[in-house]
């Protein structure tokens, strides 16, 4: 039995010009996106009041959204108020959780990327889950955006 192989179909530009198999021809940028990043931990003070807080990333396209790109600094406290937020909201989505408290070593350089990659994770999962987009938009919108937001203006 003989194969025949057919030939890839076309894809045509803006212009009408026919444009084979290039990425950006066949997937375009995506209609709404929320990118959260959890970067660049700093620690402050000295002796008892010392803390660690985090610069939180966003990038979207979402019209709700103040703005496109915006850089806030949260403090582990911070993330535990916005969790105690949603779920007095009663969203009912499962929410995923926080890294667990330190007691010990809380500021060498291992345990602050543990703890950064766990923020990471639990902010990148809330954000995407559609019933927190569309339960408690404004509380994820301030706390991933406001430079001046304070856990007592919520809760």
């Amino acid at each position: 039995m003989e194969r025949k192989f057919t030939a890839m179909p076309d894809y045509f530009d803006s212009e009408g010009s026919i444009s084979r198999h290039k990425p950006e021809n066949i997937y375009g940028e995506p209609e709404s996106f929320l990118e959260i990043e959890v970067v660049n931990p700093q620690t402050h003070g000295t002796a008892r009041s010392m803390y660690t807080d985090y610069e939180v990333i966003c990038r979207t396209n979402i019209p709700t959204f103040r703005h496109q790109t915006s850089s806030v600094r949260r403090r582990y406290s911070d993330f535990e108020a916005f969790k105690e937020l949603l779920e007095m909201e009663q969203v009912k989505a499962l929410l995923p959780p926080l890294p667990g408290k330190v007691f010990s070593n809380r500021f060498s350089d291992e345990v602050i990327e543990k703890r950064r990659v766990g923020l990471e994770r639990f902010l990148q999962a809330v954000a995407g889950h559609p019933l927190v987009q569309t339960s408690a938009p404004r509380a994820l919108i301030a706390f991933v955006q406001d430079p001046n937001w304070d856990k007592s203006q919520w809760l």
